[in-house]
């Protein structure tokens, strides 16, 4: 414990990273610095100066991190179509790999010889954070409380904070009784009456959204285009790539888009249940695979499904800065060189319904694909020639007597 003389901790500036600031102070004798960053979890950051302040700690990073997070983290995972056991679409996972790249940026500004969060030794963060910090900077100490302290309960929590003159408000029953992440991509939401699979989960838990049988009667209709598969602009207006998700979400909640209620197997062995809210990820997903329906090759597109899973894998366990994972997306954004175009969505009662695709670099020839005259376009009679070859060592296998029935 002697040996870290400064430490860097991710800080929120509520009750586990605040007792935590103070901890660590106490446990190891050691000067802290605090990071809050702002992912667009749509809570106000800046008090966490002053909170920071208030417990001695002279220097304070708070950081902007919305369109970094979302131009290299956010769009490129996209451009694989990514999610996780066939549901999930990863938004507290992608935030982690930024918050750890912060972590030892701010590291090796203040000299510091440490790293803490305030990730428990039950979930999936703690892998997140110190994965990406080994990689990063090798030598570095990671300091993670959850596995060191006694404080394993909320009311310890609260008590040590009373004890040592921590600033905590009590919320008392209006408290959410649910464990929450959130940032520009998806809210999530664990813990409470969520702990029994059979129950169904709160209507008023959601924020971002709306019930789908509350959205609007009629249906709403938008454009977005592309350019090297990411989105540029929405209904032909140009935006960052932070605008574009932030207005997606806004109009996907406005339409009952982008709730999900799953049980997912966590890479420290358990299955835990979580709802998340992804109004604009939801909407991202459905049109980018709509765009490089007419824009990529076809065993392209096969070979993106078949390498998709792996991907999504590699960002929910913590390797996004892995050499597999960088390999993997070098070839994901090679493939996004003509994913370009606009694609039209009907939003509607919870529903991501995509009615028109249209692009300079599109694949799709109506004159071969048509049912009507094709003018020779394609010879139906190749077709003979294709599938006989294709059934070759089908006829041979049932020749032999080796066939299925």
């Amino acid at each position: 414990m002697a040996d870290v003389k400064k430490v860097v901790l991710a800080y929120s500036g509520g009750l586990d990273t605040s007792v935590i600031l103070k901890w660590l102070q106490d446990t190891y004798d050691c000067e802290v610095v605090t990071f809050t960053a702002d992912l667009g979890q749509g809570e106000e950051v800046e008090p966490a100066r002053a909170k920071a302040q208030a417990m001695g700690v002279k220097e304070i990073y708070i950081d902007d991190l919305r369109e970094e997070f979302v131009r290299d983290f956010v769009f490129p995972m996209f451009r694989a179509n990514t999610v996780y056991e066939g549901e999930y679409l990863l938004g507290t996972s992608i935030a982690r790999p930024l918050i750890a790249k912060r972590l030892i940026e701010i590291a090796n500004e203040t000299g510091a010889d440490a790293i803490s969060h305030g990730a428990t030794g039950k979930g999936n963060d703690q892998v997140r954070f110190e994965l990406g910090a080994y990689a990063l900077k090798p030598g570095v100490k990671v300091i993670a409380p959850w596995r060191e302290w006694d404080l394993l309960s909320r009311e310890k929590l609260m008590d040590y904070a009373e004890k040592h003159g921590i600033p905590i408000e009590r919320h008392g029953k209006k408290k959410s009784p649910y464990s929450m992440d959130a940032n520009l991509l998806h809210i999530s939401y664990e813990g409470g009456v969520l702990e029994d699979t059979w129950t169904e989960h709160e209507e008023d838990m959601w924020r971002w959204s709306v019930s789908p049988e509350n959205a609007p009667d009629q249906a709403t209709y938008l454009e977005l285009t592309y350019r090297n598969g990411d989105i540029v602009a929405i209904d032909g207006v140009d935006m960052s790539p932070a605008t574009v998700l932030a207005e997606l979400n806004r109009i996907g909640g406005a339409n009952g888009i982008g709730r999900l209620d799953i049980v997912e197997n966590r890479y420290v062995g358990m299955k835990s249940r979580g709802c998340y809210e992804t109004p604009g990820g939801t909407i991202m997903l459905k049109a980018h695979r709509a765009i490089e329906s007419i824009t990529l090759d076809r065993e392209v597109a096969h070979l993106k499904d078949e390498l998709m899973p792996k991907y999504a894998s590699l960002i929910y366990t913590g390797y996004w800065w892995s050499p597999e994972r960088l390999m993997l997306q070098q070839m994901i954004d090679a493939s996004q060189v003509n994913v370009n175009g606009v694609v039209r969505l009907k939003l509607y009662k919870g529903n991501v319904i995509v009615v028109g695709r249209k692009s300079d670099d599109s694949l799709f020839d109506a004159n071969i694909a048509t049912f009507e005259e094709d003018g020779g376009a394609y010879n139906q009679a190749d077709a003979a020639g294709f599938i006989k070859l294709n059934a070759l060592r089908m006829r041979i296998a049932a020749n032999k007597g080796r066939g299925m029935l």
